[in-house]
């Protein structure tokens, strides 16, 4: 199975993601995109697949979202779209695809729904916080 994830790893929630889905034996395409960038048509495809909007990827904390005056609700997508084009900070992260779909992971353990296999052990976030799977994560006994 390929997997793809849109990596920040200067965010615990991405680094979250990544352990969850090397954690389940996978070996996934990592894109950093805060040096790759993004393009009109993949950001679009990606919010397409992923049912969201560019209002809802928008990273609205540690993000110039604010600053930029982006989160006023009169502000059109298409203005938020142009502005994620510019400062790829602005897309929530991370984004996972997978034969399984296309999701914004967060919490971190939104990433389990689209691995074939769980991790073995037991999953803690950074700060040390245990990772419940939701009954349809658990494997049957």
């Amino acid at each position: 199975m390929t997997i793809v994830i849109h990596h920040n790893p200067d965010c615990e929630t991405s680094r979250n993601v990544l352990s969850i889905i090397e954690a389940s034996g996978e070996t996934p395409v990592v894109i950093a995109y805060l040096s790759t960038g993004w393009t009109r048509p993949q950001l679009l495809g990606l919010f397409a697949a992923a049912s969201l909007t560019p209002r809802t990827a928008l990273r609205t904390t540690k993000s110039p979202a604010e600053a930029l005056g982006l989160l006023d609700p009169a502000v059109p997508d298409e203005m938020i779209l142009a502005a994620m084009l510019e400062h790829p900070i602005l897309v929530n992260r991370p984004i996972v695809c997978s034969p399984k779909g296309v999701r914004l992971c967060r919490p971190s353990e939104t990433v389990l729904d689209m691995l074939d296999r769980l991790p073995p052990d037991q999953l803690f976030k950074e700060d040390g916080t245990a990772i419940e799977p939701r009954p349809a994560h658990r494997k049957p006994e």
